[in-house]
């Protein structure tokens, strides 16, 4: 990967793609850091830590700590990847939107790609909507002698401005920049948050170290202290404390899911493919063999961010409208129920993966489609008749290839939420996807990188 980005470095094209995705990245930051006018940041800050192990805290890891402080980009890109679902289904549910998709050509891609802006900006208002209600819910508005009401306007407009401009931006990177905007932009914000999960996991091996010797090593350092006052101190710090061991297995945990994660992005299944020879004029053309290539993971991270949107939006309205986990009645169930720790979370969390790796491999291989080109240019799968049986050998491959595929993704998810809840450390629900999302972009944009490169060699080779 290294050798990869010095050698695009080289290219002058390249470098520019480079330069103007930093340049955009730092912008991003920026704008991380501005805060929404009228909110306490640091008083929300407080609170929001406290559920780390929640879908608030997922959606502060996925916008890279600006949701905790309330800033311009605290909604981050999840208005655009809703609102890309939202069209994806609605474009296989209707008809008249699967047409333009597949026949409309240039003209009809961006009348869906405008459908979808205008669909971001709706969500948008909602999600900045339902973030005003929460912190007015909690007294976090500092409104002082102006109306309610235009304080709450300006607070919408300034969550939906920031996450328009975040789609905009992500636009900008994929046409201007490397690989795909809306995907560097969420890897940049997961990023973002490593040092300070580097400093946390710090401070829960300190904290291991304050109470590992019980009540007579607290008192042995606080001699005011009595014997009911230290096991009070030391049942307070507790869940914040991560053995040297549970460290170890954190660290050699994420390793091995990078090694995993590596291996089965590359890994695919080459169906063999035999053209026939034939003539034409004097020359002889075909006869030549090539194979199919069947990525296993053939839908990416796609599936990871869908079902996470999906799973977590009965527990983000409930977030919105102020409802916590103490909370009485139907909302505060519904919040306990969705916890990203909790095990009905973690089947609906799998389902969702499974489901949207299906929805996304269909519209990323279509048989038919592969077998009938196949057909058109005198290619054939070896023992199998041209047209109808190679569909139906196409999409049997394509069926086992995408359960493996759904596995893999659905059981690397879950596994960290389910050794989070062993070790007693709830951050892992979030880390763990956010490892999936950050190898998964990088390896992307690392093949985006090698196949530019690559066309920029025929090209001088043909000229």
């Amino acid at each position: 990967m290294i050798q990869t980005i010095r050698n695009a470095w080289k290219v002058p094209e390249l470098k520019k793609k480079i330069l103007f995705t930093i340049m955009a990245l730092l912008i991003f930051r920026l704008g991380s850091a501005i805060p929404v006018p009228y909110i306490d940041g640091n008083a929300l800050d407080q609170y929001l830590r406290s559920q780390s192990g929640t879908i608030l805290g997922l959606m502060n890891a996925m916008s890279g700590s600006a949701f905790n402080y309330a800033t311009v980009f605290a909604l981050s890109i999840q208005p655009y990847i809703n609102s890309s679902i939202i069209i994806q289904l609605l474009t296989v549910a209707i008809p008249a939107l699967e047409r333009l998709a597949k026949e409309g050509g240039e003209e009809g891609r961006k009348k869906i790609a405008s459908i979808t802006r205008y669909t971001t900006v709706a969500i948008a208002l909602l999600q900045g909507f339902g973030y005003y209600s929460l912190v007015n819910s909690y007294g976090l508005v500092n409104s002082g002698s102006l109306p309610g009401f235009w304080v709450g306007l300006v607070i919408v407009i300034s969550f939906t401005a920031g996450s328009a401009f975040l789609m905009w931006l992500g636009e900008q990177i994929t046409e201007f920049g490397i690989g795909n905007g809306i995907s560097i932009i969420l890897f940049a914000g997961i990023v973002s948050r490593f040092p300070r999960m580097v400093m946390d996991g710090i401070s829960g091996f300190q904290t291991w170290l304050a109470i590992s010797g019980g009540t007579a090593g607290v008192i042995a350092k606080n001699p005011s202290m009595d014997e009911a006052t230290a096991q009070a101190y030391i049942d307070a710090l507790k869940p914040g404390a991560l053995a040297p061991w549970t460290l170890a297995l954190i660290v050699i945990g994420m390793l091995a899911l990078v090694v995993f994660i590596v291996y089965i992005n590359n890994a695919e299944r080459r169906i063999p493919v035999q053209y026939a020879k034939r003539v034409v004029g004097r020359k002889m053309y075909g006869g030549q063999s090539t194979h199919i290539p069947m990525k296993v993971s053939m839908s990416g991270v796609m599936p990871i961010i869908f079902a996470q949107s999906i799973a977590s939006l009965p527990a983000t309205v409930c977030a919105f409208m102020g409802i916590t986990k103490e909370s009485e009645g139907f909302g505060g169930g519904l919040m306990r129920v969705f916890d990203t720790g909790k095990p009905f979370y973690s089947i609906i969390y799998f389902l969702l993966i499974v489901g949207f790796s299906y929805f996304y491999s269909t519209m990323a291989f279509n048989p038919i489609e592969v077998a009938n080109n196949l057909k058109k240019n005198g290619g054939f799968i070896p023992g199998m008749r041209p047209g109808k049986p190679t569909a139906d050998f196409l999409t049997k491959v394509l069926s086992k290839i995408t359960m493996f595929g759904a596995l893999y993704l659905s059981v690397i998810a879950i596994a960290p939420i389910i050794t989070g809840n062993l070790v007693g450390y709830q951050s892992l629900a979030i880390g763990g996807t956010s490892v999936i999302i950050v190898v998964g972009v990088a390896l992307e944009t690392v093949k985006q990188m090698e196949a530019q490169m690559l066309m920029r060699h025929y090209k001088g080779f043909l000229e």
